[in-house]
């Protein structure tokens, strides 16, 4: 039988010669992802921990990032019960406050591996699929069970194929592509699915294969899916990760699809997705009108060097309008500090904006930048639910870095390309 890639993957994980499209599966992956809401995990097993111990020390990645530092007494106590659990049970992948976003930083320590199953209490996990991983969110309770036994189930999603072709214009980016997807087929219209990206993707780097897995889940994926080529080579071995660390797992040629999508990349504009929902997209020229007052360039969506790059070279040289603020989000401590190596920090400071430690930040509308009733934020984040930064009263629209960039120094909603020298 001719498999796709989340077929043949589970197939592997679950010691079966094949599977099918809504199959139950029991599987034990390579590593389960949790962040500060591991306290809240482990506290459903405590009894259960105390008696028999974690399954296995070295499955658990642990990364304190969602309120750093600490922005109460409740989060402080949070983060300590963590430290404990760490300490204790002697979990070997845990990283603390300032080491970065999770998902960004499960990719750059090499965790995140082709033909490798990760399962993550938070549904962005579907971002390693940038590195051929099979990798997708899960409820605190299965992450508890994981914890203590080292398997679960998980049913074999149906998989659509998305044929890329043609290139992306000058001013667009990866960014543009996946809210162009998403507003085409819908916040629904992959719902538990497995989403394999073919074609001409060879342009796209693992930075931009990061950002498109990582919205997967904004249009319902199970996972989303890049396969190894040079590009994916050539990243895990500049992070030191050799060939013979990893099996790469690719669909069969006559595998069965349920839908198959073609996008032409030359068609792609630079997109904006409008409050209240992902799928809310237009193009960005058409909302010029848009007054900003706080913008974003950050996140586990685009914090990555090449973002801070992409957003530096815009206002080079420039000061943002006067009524807006402009909060820049390292992904990760190393790639803060490879922009400050690189002089992009203080270009984006020199130009009027503020750094934030390494992490959430404001996405999830927990503190550092939370918006006030009647205000509108763009952002390079994944979501803008009503009430996701912090008041239901306030707008979220969600761009690129270039389009963020470029609004932070018009006020309002900017096409890039008109900027762009």
């Amino acid at each position: 039988m001719e498999m796709t890639f989340a077929e043949k993957i589970l197939a592997n994980y679950a010691n079966e010669k094949e599977t099918i499209p809504g199959q139950i599966v029991t599987v034990q992956p390579a590593h389960l992802l949790t962040h500060d809401n591991t306290a809240a995990i482990i506290q459903k097993v405590d009894e259960e921990l105390n008696k028999y111990g974690v399954y296995s020390k070295n499955l658990s990645i642990i990364v304190l990032d969602h309120v750093i530092p600490a922005a109460s007494e409740k989060t402080a106590i949070n983060h300590k019960k963590i430290r404990e659990f760490v300490a204790k049970h002697d979990i070997k992948h845990f990283y603390d406050v300032g080491e970065g976003v999770c998902h960004q930083v499960v990719v750059e320590k090499g965790l995140a591996l082709p033909g490798k199953l990760l399962l993550g209490s938070d549904s962005h996990t579907c971002s390693y699929g940038a590195v051929g991983s099979f990798s997708s969110g899960i409820d605190r309770t299965e992450a508890a069970s994981l914890m203590l036994t080292g398997q679960t189930w998980l049913k074999v999603p149906q998989s659509i194929k998305v044929h890329i072709k043609g290139s992306l214009s000058k001013g667009v980016y990866a960014k543009d592509v996946i809210l162009h997807i998403i507003g085409d087929i819908s916040a629904s219209g992959a719902t538990y699915c497995s989403v394999e990206y073919h074609g001409e993707v060879e342009q796209f780097s693992v930075d931009d294969r990061f950002t498109i897995a990582n919205m997967g889940v904004e249009m319902g994926a199970k996972n989303s899916v890049f396969f190894v080529d040079d590009i994916t080579k050539q990243y895990l071995k500049s992070i030191g990760v050799n060939e013979s660390a990893y099996s790469p797992v690719i669909p069969d040629l006559g595998a069965s699809y349920m839908q198959t999508l073609d996008y032409d990349l030359n068609n792609v504009v630079p997109m904006v997705a409008c409050p209240h929902t992902v799928d809310n997209v237009k193009p960005a020229d058409q909302l010029e009108d848009i007054e900003i007052h706080q913008c974003l360039i950050g996140t586990c969506t685009n914090g990555r060097l090449s973002d801070l790059e992409i957003a530096a070279s815009i206002l080079k040289g420039k000061k943002i309008h006067k009524n807006v603020r402009l909060l820049i989000i390292p992904a990760s401590k190393q790639i803060f500090q490879e922009a400050m190596q690189k002089g992009i920090i203080q270009v984006l400071v020199d130009s009027g904006g503020m750094v934030l430690p390494p992490g959430c930040g404001p996405c999830l509308g927990a503190h550092q930048g939370v918006l006030s009733p009647g205000e509108r934020c763009l952002s390079t984040a994944n979501r803008n639910f009503k009430g996701r930064m912090g008041s239901k009263d306030a707008e979220i629209y969600l761009a690129s870095p270039a389009t963020v960039a470029a609004t932070a120094l018009n006020q309002t909603i900017t096409d890039p390309r008109e900027v762009i020298e």
